[in-house]
């Protein structure tokens, strides 16, 4: 069917045209048409040829209008109305004088008139009226075409001529320079340098330092100080130019993370792609992983006065019930290791989980242990190469296309919300940074929970909210209010289990685990498997003789898999990754039982924290254990001198060595012999206070010299006899 405005295109072996339809008349089939590739006026055309010409095939419709565009009203310029609004004037009241306009005669008439009446040429009321019908008989048709100025999007060739606007007093300042690629590299480097940095310098001193590094000639001495000369300035590429090949190639997840923080972009500026929430549609169709800093500072097991910062907190959240299914609580920021920890915790039996914190749940209560379809989580902590395992060794769904759509993200984030209001006002040490003022106790020095108590507390926030939790905005299906399913997030998963089953799957704990754990280098050593800065040994490695082989033969390295918990344990999987060797901590090793990497990694750098803090006063003492062994040293070499009479020769010293220590032995057996209750001694049968028997030391002391003298004189016998 033909109607007015419509596009016909006749084909034919030359060349085809496309032809509007501005006027029809059926009972007389005539129509009036223009050709919207020329630039001429209308013409006749037989219906009864079109008509024909539609059914043989060489006359076809064309749908998509070249000349249709949506404009919205607020965003044309005043500028463009105005002109809009002249040309319309000249020409609204000949439009509509149809048939007679498209009539040569007529037409001519009606277009003198106007000519007269605005007083413009006759060829400017025939352009109006020609873009007029060829653009589709609508007054926007008058628009001007300003939109398509300029080389659109193709970038000028650099030539001798200045590209853009002149300068102004260019007589005076210089016309200024082409940028070309060598100019263009310049402004990327200095881009990157000097714009894209924490600095956060502005665009403007991104342009000067730039300036100052690439476009000086010399250098010259300015108060002691070395400054460069920049060139001529018109041999610099002016700030202009400058912020307009920062705008054409500006890369704004770049800059953000650069000057802000990749959180900053995730959280604010990253690109929202629709919604998941109507793809899940049962338990287990979609699970979300995401990652918040709780906000309390927490102490170490090791060391209850050691502060060790605020946790970061992992939670899995199934989108159809709002379940919480998984948890996990570090100290690393949001990474794949944590966001793995948790979604292992995902696929573990609850009831395990909770009774090593010591909470006891009933059946039923927290029975969620399964796989799901597929995961949603934040670009930075999902992509990674350790995600092809999640795909290929356990059909796991990665969607990483929009790294948290908006209204999808509300759903955990408001979890974490609620988790916040329910422990801010009962946790020490919690950060309010709206309460302190200034000269107040630091809250961190409240701090008393360490990781594994406030793992209890979220644990149970969590049993709060999968059992008893409202959602008061959750949208519940005809179905649910049909069988009148409280928006509660268990009662929500087992009524998804039991009309929209299908979604779940189970697999071996173990080797979802294993699968899931983070992998880490470990070393083979003689001294067992070590593996950040701690030693384990297994089974296979010792009847394997691993160590002794390792003293011998050299060190190798090997890969393992580890859970960040709990330390007590790593494993090291077949090349087929179905089973594993598993390594346990040495004896020697038992202050690292039971404790996370987080807890174990912070004891590691305290301990080197205080060896570098005792490294000066180590390093003092042992510069005066230097000294005094020098000091006596030399007050031997002194009484050696002062007491050398013996002109015997280097020979005769060394060869009494043997009867020197005879002599030296005597001594010293008398000096150091036992001797109980100093404070008596025995002269005959009598017990003699030690104040009253000064004679009886007398008496000992010149048996003593008595004896010495013996001594030396049986010496010199010796000695006389050595000589003979």
């Amino acid at each position: 069917m033909l109607l007015i405005n419509s596009l016909i295109k006749w084909l034919s072996q030359e060349k085809s045209i496309v032809e509007r339809i501005l006027w029809l008349d059926s009972d007389n089939y005539m129509a009036f048409v223009i050709n919207i590739e020329l630039n001429k006026f209308p013409y006749y055309r037989n219906l009864k040829d079109i008509y024909a010409g539609l059914k043989d095939g060489f006359i076809t419709i064309v749908e998509e209008d070249p000349y249709a565009r949506i404009i919205e009203e607020q965003e044309v310029p005043d500028k463009h109305k105005e002109m809009r609004e002249e040309a319309w004037n000249m020409i609204k009241d000949i439009v509509t004088v149809e048939p007679e306009v498209f009539i040569n005669k007529e037409r001519r008439k009606l277009m003198l008139e106007v000519s007269k009446q605005y007083k413009v040429s006759e060829n400017t009321v025939a352009k109006y009226l020609k873009r007029y019908w060829i653009r589709g008989k609508i007054k926007n048709a008058l628009l001007p075409d300003f939109y398509l100025c300029g080389a659109g999007g193709e970038e000028r060739k650099v030539n001798d001529v200045k590209r853009g606007r002149p300068r102004k007093n260019a007589e005076v300042l210089g016309n200024g320079i082409n940028v070309d690629e060598e100019v263009k590299k310049i402004f990327k480097v200095a881009i990157n340098k000097f714009y894209y940095t924490t600095a956060k310098n502005s665009l403007k001193a991104a342009y000067q330092l730039m300036l100052k590094e690439f476009f000086s000639s010399d250098m010259k001495i300015k108060d002691n100080i070395e400054v460069p000369i920049l060139k001529p300035y018109s041999e610099l590429p002016s700030f202009g130019q400058f912020k307009y090949w920062f705008l054409k190639e500006r890369d704004f997840k770049k800059e953000i993370k650069s000057r802000k923080s990749l959180k900053k972009y995730e959280q604010n500026h990253r690109a929202i792609l629709g919604s998941s929430t109507t793809e899940a549609l049962g338990p287990g169709s979609i699970y979300q992983i995401d990652a918040t800093i709780a906000d309390v500072y927490l102490v170490s097991r090791f060391n209850r006065n050691w502060i060790i910062g605020k946790p970061i907190l992992y939670t899995v959240m199934d989108v159809f019930s709002r379940c919480v299914v998984g948890v996990y609580v570090g100290l690393e920021g949001p990474s794949w290791a944590g966001s793995m920890m948790a979604l292992s915790n995902a696929l573990s039996k609850k009831k395990d989980f909770c009774a090593e914190y010591g909470i006891e749940i009933e059946e039923g209560e927290w029975d969620i242990h399964y796989l799901p379809e597929s995961i949603l989580a934040d670009r930075g902590e999902i992509i990674s190469r350790n995600a092809e395992e999640l795909i290929n060794n356990l059909h796991i769904t990665v969607k990483n296309t929009g790294s948290y759509r908006s209204d999808f993200k509300g759903i955990i984030e408001q979890h974490f919300n609620v988790i916040n209001s329910n422990t801010k006002s009962l946790l020490p040490a919690t950060v309010d940074p709206n309460v302190r003022e200034r000269g107040d106790r630091d809250f961190k020095l409240d701090a008393k929970l360490d990781l594994s108590q406030f793992m209890e507390v979220i644990i149970r926030c969590i049993l709060y909210h999968n059992n008893h939790h409202y959602l008061s905005n959750y949208v519940r299906e005809e179905m649910m209010i049909e069988e009148d399913v409280e928006p509660i997030p268990i009662k929500l998963w087992n009524w998804g289990i039991k009309n929209r089953s299908g979604k779940l799957r189970y697999a071996d704990e173990d080797i979802v685990k294993l699968n899931l754990m983070p992998v880490g280098t470990a070393t083979v050593t003689a001294k067992g498997i070590k593996f950040k800065s701690m030693y384990y040994a297994s089974k296979e490695a010792m009847k394997e003789r691993w160590f002794e082989k390792a003293r011998n033969q050299g060190s190798w390295s090997i890969q393992v898999s580890y859970d960040t918990r709990n330390m007590d344990y790593i494993y090291i999987k077949d090349s087929e990754g179905k089973s594993y060797q598993k390594c346990f901590l040495l004896d020697h090793q038992v202050r690292y039982k039971g404790k996370t990497i987080e807890e174990i990694e912070y004891l590691l750098e305290q301990e080197k924290l205080q060896s570098k803090k005792n490294e000066e006063k180590e390093i003092q003492s042992k510069v005066e254990l230097i000294a005094q062994i020098e000091n006596i040293v030399r007050e031997a070499k002194r009484k050696t001198e002062k007491e050398k009479v013996s002109d015997d020769s280097n020979n005769k010293r060394i060869k009494r060595i043997k009867m020197n220590r005879k002599i030296e032995k005597i001594l010293n057996r008398e000096k150091e012999s036992f001797e109980l209750d100093k404070m008596e001694v025995v002269k005959g049968a009598e017990v003699v206070p030690l104040r009253k028997a000064e004679t009886v030391d007398m008496v000992q002391e010149s048996d003593f010299r008595d004896g010495f003298n013996l001594l030396k004189k049986k010496q010199k016998e010796a000695m006389e006899k050595i000589h003979e």
